[in-house]
């Protein structure tokens, strides 16, 4: 591959994700302070998966037979960049979080079209995609810790700003693209629409053991959303910048906060850990190396379910760089067992079958699950604001009250004075009282019981998968592909 081409690719992989980065893990701790509740953030991170869904049929009918590849990237790109941006400009104006999340949905849908277009261009620019693609794809990880470490040092990491700088990352990408390599059209016309489907990799659930390694993998999605969802307001709430290494960091580069910064030490992980994975995958086998991968599922919430109450930060810090065995043990592994048993003319389909399920469907579910369980383990406004201004959580207190035992228009009418009675007080107050009401409030969710369920969800799949799943291919040498 010439050396531009290279350049080319790697720097359109680094924005790529570095536009995702910048804001899929630390949305909650600026929308949770204009009124998202946890029900608001279920959907949130619900439509990202329903685009993901959509996502295969759009490429497949659409990007791959009829356009240049790196000019759908281009306009996906540009517009979403607008789309984001106008999602600032409902924020500002004291929008509903559904406005907001109709927003977000819209922009999903042209984001996510554009990580299969990314490797389209990638890999048909390319000699050799086995040995030359690992190398371009990393560039996208970095891309993600370097918008983590942007939106500490910028001190945007509980701010809008973070939209704003999705939407001039977007455009800035959607008007590169159109200086990438040249990507034409798939020059297969004829297309059915069962292969645009994938359905021909429905053939692979008649066997046992991928059967259940499908659902395995969609069941142990649902936890992963608490993960995306909530696990940066535990960090917030922590207090890093004055922990260890991370002040250390703090002050070196002189950062405004350090939320994605120690959010993004979970891609760090995972880079490591794709690094040692052959020598893991050896001695381990398809089998151990989901168990171990699912198991450290359960590690990571069972140390979130045990720290964060007191704010015990090894324990988080320690949830957070278990990412990387989550990920690469479970998810990479399981792409390359699906390319293992997969019959080579229908491996893209099945691939395209394990996104749909684990990515999309089971994120789906777990988001929704995600927004529900916070929404049952966060108490009523009124706690924490009476911790910081006692007089006024009465009243809001007596407001939420007679919420609770009205119905129909009158719920509405004390709902709407309830909420502005609440953007009334958080108006008058001064940054101190933001930061400390703001605390209180993330103090006053009930993490133990909120991280025990996913903990606890995902024991109950190891212990299925591990019962049930039988790597009949064990004796053959295993496919390692190094993909980040």
């Amino acid at each position: 591959m010439p050396t531009i081409t290279r350049i080319q690719l790697s720097i359109m992989m680094f924005l790529q994700f570095f536009i995702w980065g910048a804001w899929y893990v630390t949305a909650p701790n600026y929308l949770g302070t204009i009124g998202f509740t946890g029900t608001d953030f279920g959907w949130t991170y619900s439509v990202g998966p329903i685009a993901g869904m959509l996502t295969p049929f759009f490429v497949g009918m659409v990007a791959d037979r009829f356009f240049a590849a790196q000019r759908v990237l281009g306009v996906m790109h540009i517009t979403g960049g607008i789309l984001m941006y106008a999602s600032t400009h409902l924020m500002l104006s004291g929008a509903t979080p559904e406005a907001i999340n109709w927003v977000f949905f819209g922009y999903m849908l042209t984001y996510f079209p554009t990580i299969a277009l990314t490797n389209t261009i990638a890999m048909q620019n390319m000699e050799d995609s086995e040995k030359e693609f690992p190398s371009i794809r990393v560039l996208g990880t970095i891309g993600w810790i370097v918008a983590g470490v942007a939106l500490s040092y910028l001190g945007w990491g509980t701010e809008i700003n973070m939209f704003y700088l999705v939407a001039a990352s977007s455009i800035l990408l959607g008007v590169y693209s159109f200086f990438l390599p040249d990507t034409p059209p798939s020059s297969q016309k004829n297309v059915s629409i069962r292969q645009v489907l994938g359905l021909d990799a429905l053939i692979l659930l008649k066997d046992r053991s991928y059967l259940v390694f499908m659902v395995s993998s969609m069941l142990i999605c649902i936890p992963l959303a608490f993960y995306y969802q909530i696990t940066s307001r535990v960090v917030e709430m922590s207090h890093f910048e004055s922990y260890g290494f991370i002040q250390s960091i703090k002050e070196f580069l002189k950062m405004g906060d350090v939320i994605g910064a120690t959010m993004s030490l979970g891609q760090m992980s995972e880079i490591f850990f794709m690094l040692v994975m052959p020598f893991f995958f050896k001695r381990l086998g398809v089998k151990w190396m989901l168990a171990v991968g699912m198991l450290a599922w359960v590690a990571r919430y069972a140390l979130f379910a045990m720290g964060a109450p007191d704010q015990v930060r090894w324990m988080i810090l320690s949830g957070i760089v278990l990412h990387g065995i989550c990920y690469d043990f479970f998810f990479v592994t399981g792409q390359i067992y699906t390319d293992r048993v997969a019959p080579k003319h229908i491996r893209g389909q099945a691939q395209g079958m394990l996104v749909l399920f684990t990515l999309g469907l089971g994120m789906f579910i777990g988001a929704q699950i995600a927004g529900r369980v916070e929404a049952q383990h966060t108490p009523p406004a009124s706690v924490h604001i009476s911790e910081v201004f006692p007089q006024k959580g009465a009243g809001i207190q007596a407001l939420e009250a007679r919420l609770g035992t009205s119905s129909g228009n009158e719920n509405q009418i004390i709902q709407d004075e309830l909420t502005a009675e609440i953007a009334s007080l958080k108006a008058s107050m001064s940054d101190e009282e933001k930061k400390a009401l703001r605390q209180a409030e993330l103090s006053s969710i009930e993490w133990k019981p909120l991280w025990a369920k996913p903990a606890a969800f995902a024991g109950v799949v190891l212990l299925l998968f591990i019962l049930f799943f039988k790597d009949n291919r064990k004796k053959e040498k295993p496919l390692i592909r190094h993909e980040l």
